[in-house]
């Protein structure tokens, strides 16, 4: 059954138009994820959907009876209920039902008669069939489950950080347990543990579900639809985000294609119009006309509407630093009443892209504002090595000024640019004619997120030290991110939660475990983490609960070896094979040549000859290689 229905829906503030002729629907427990670049009408479209907006045209149509929660990205709290009020508060109905039930049983005490006493066992089969003795466990488990644990439960709301009220408010709307969940980018400020819950829990809901994200991993976890919001239009895709990628690359392709052909054969019949015209005789005239009606009956191929600018950038390197980036020696960090971190001992060698992994909270961001240099240690040294040239990255873009234009944060920054190289640098992070001259203070997150990676690539560095650098980023400028650190021959840290790029850049991880202070190293990507968190479940609880690790990992880097050696044995033999294969058409080749052509020509013939021993002794030598490694 149909659950929410968009036919034709438009958007547009004067003569700007934001969206145009967007239909889409959906069933019962299906996922829609929604994506497109910062500012393509996203949560426009959510503000239609909830009335909150009215479209220009077109119309919503939602199945009777059904409720809508809104996820929205800011929240803002204004009672002055503590963490646990606000989210018991979802349930004033059972509350209200309790406090009657108490008042119920009481009376039926005091006097004995039977009808209290039925009252009271009618209102508390209601309460129980309304869950009325679950819905406390349920508000503590699902806040749990988001990243606020006990310790936030007595505090007001108002203490709470924005990441923090954005948790809180996605937690009440779960408890709220609408019919359909419009979720704009649930996935910020959650940490990995609170992201797999969300996503099993999501999937498993029967709820309508419409989430905007730029979380690829979380849109491949959940979504079985993905509608994409391109040039103020949108396109429906059946499937995951990976199935949408690749069913986007091909149907562009192919209209590409399309057009390219159509104007090739365009091209071609107006030269053959031009050259009947030019010879000008009554059946060359005919034929051009006969070709120009064909002309005007085709049908044209319109040409693909150019895709949404992506930034560009590239990270340059300060000179080669040493082999010895990093040595971090006792380091330690505690806040008043808060330790975070105790005795950290780990190298950072070049070329390592070193990935720091835990929960919110845990200090991974004042462990790498340590690294740069940034916040000074407790206790301990970070010592750098030979020319190591740091670049810094901070996720809330704090060395921005935010009276400064955009063209005068990167001028103060690089005093000795040219403001046309300055301009140039601003365009390739799609700042350009006016908007040079905002200032910082009204730009986006987005936005601001882009003028720190403008000045972090025209800065020279070795190692890149980067704390959630996907944060705000749409999809087009995390991948465009990605290609540019891949590219970057230096080493890099970086904190992330976002676990599609940590599983496309990442060759080592450094967790934080459950016990405070205490990382767990591990060497290897992403996916091999977390197949080895998988298969050693036990041993990576212990090696998060203790100081770093050595038996379980050294048995998986064992393990990691031999299955290195076997691939090379495997491929050693396919190598082997293929030379031996050569080598005897090849002998017999020679053979056939001695015999026929060559038979009569010396010269020749003891060229041959040459070439055929040499072969028969390579041939000797690879048979013998083949037996010691097949018998390895």
């Amino acid at each position: 059954m149909i659950a929410l229905n968009c036919e034709n829906l438009s958007l547009s503030f004067g003569a700007d138009s934001v969206l145009e002729g967007v239909s889409f629907a959906l069933n019962e427990n299906e996922k829609l994820g929604i994506i497109g670049v910062n500012g393509a009408g996203k949560s426009s479209l959510f503000a239609m959907i909830t009335g909150k907006l009215k479209p220009s045209g077109g119309s919503v149509y939602i199945e009777r009876g059904k409720s809508i929660g809104l996820l929205e990205q800011n929240v803002s709290y204004e009672s002055g209920n503590t963490v646990l009020e606000e989210a018991y508060g979802i349930f004033s109905d059972l509350i209200a039902m309790e406090k009657e039930l108490e008042e119920l049983r009481l009376k039926a005490e005091q006097t004995g008669a039977e009808a209290d006493a039925k009252r009271f066992s009618d209102c508390q089969e209601r309460f129980t069939a309304s869950r009325g003795y679950e819905f406390r466990g349920r508000c503590r488990g699902i806040l749990k489950n988001l990243s606020l644990p006990e310790i936030f439960w007595d505090k007001p709301v108002s203490s709470l950080s924005g990441g923090q009220k954005t948790r809180l408010s996605l937690a009440c709307l779960l408890l709220r347990d609408p019919d359909l969940l419009l979720l704009d980018e649930p996935t910020n400020h959650l940490d990995a543990d609170s992201l797999f819950w969300l996503e099993s829990y999501l999937k498993s809901s029967r709820k309508t579900v419409l989430v905007i994200s730029h979380d690829r991993y979380f849109l491949d976890s959940v979504a079985t639809q993905i509608l994409e919001i391109e040039n103020r239009r949108a396109k429906l895709f059946r499937g995951n985000y990976t199935a949408y990628a690749e069913k986007k690359a091909t149907d562009r392709e192919i209209e590409e294609r399309h057009y390219r052909n159509q104007q090739k054969e365009i091209r071609r019949i107006e030269a053959y119009i031009e050259q009947q015209r030019r010879w000008n005789r009554e059946r060359n005239i005919i034929a051009a006309e006969s070709r120009q009606k064909l002309l005007d009956k085709m049908e044209r191929v319109e040409k693909p509407e150019a895709l949404p600018d992506k930034i560009r950038m590239t990270f340059s390197l300060s000179g080669e630093s040493g082999n010895d980036v990093m040595n971090i020696s006792g380091l330690s960090k505690a806040y008043p009443g808060k330790p975070l971190f105790d005795s950290v001992d780990f190298e950072v060698k070049k070329h390592d892209r070193l990935f720091l992994l835990g929960p919110n909270g845990c200090g991974k961001s004042t462990l790498v504002k340590i690294l740069a240099g940034r916040l000074p240690a407790d206790r301990g040294y970070v010592y750098r090595g030979h020319n190591v040239r740091i670049g810094y990255y901070d996720q809330e873009n704090q060395d921005l000024h935010p009276e400064n234009t955009v063209l005068g944060e990167l001028w103060d920054a690089y005093p000795a640019m040219t403001e046309t190289e300055l301009r140039n640098t601003l365009a390739l992070f799609l700042f350009k004619g006016e908007d040079v001259e905002k200032k910082v203070a009204v730009l986006s997150g987005g936005e601001k997120a882009r003028l720190t990676l403008a000045r972090l690539m025209l800065s020279k560095m070795n190692l890149l030290i980067l704390d959630e650098p996907t944060n705000h980023l749409d999809i087009p400028s995390r991948e465009i991110l990605e290609q540019a650190l891949l590219s970057f021959d230096g080493t890099l840290i970086a904190v992330s939660h976002d676990r599609y790029f940590t599983k496309k850049l990442a060759t080592r991880i450094l967790a934080f475990g459950e016990e405070k202070g205490k990382l767990f190293p591990f060497q290897g990507s992403y996916d091999e983490f977390l197949a080895y968190q998988k298969a050693h479940p036990a041993q990576a609880e212990e090696a998060k609960e203790s100081a770093p690790v050595t038996a379980s990992k050294e048995q998986y880097l064992s393990a990691k070896r031999n299955s290195s050696e076997a691939r090379k044995k495997e491929r050693r033999l396919r190598l082997l094979k293929e030379e031996i294969s050569k080598l005897e058409t090849r002998l017999s080749e020679i053979a056939e040549e001695m015999n026929g052509s060559a038979a009569f020509d010396a010269s020749r013939l003891a060229a041959l000859s040459v070439e055929n021993e040499e072969a028969e002794n390579r041939l000797l030598e690879l048979y013998e290689e083949l037996d010691r490694t097949e018998g390895l």
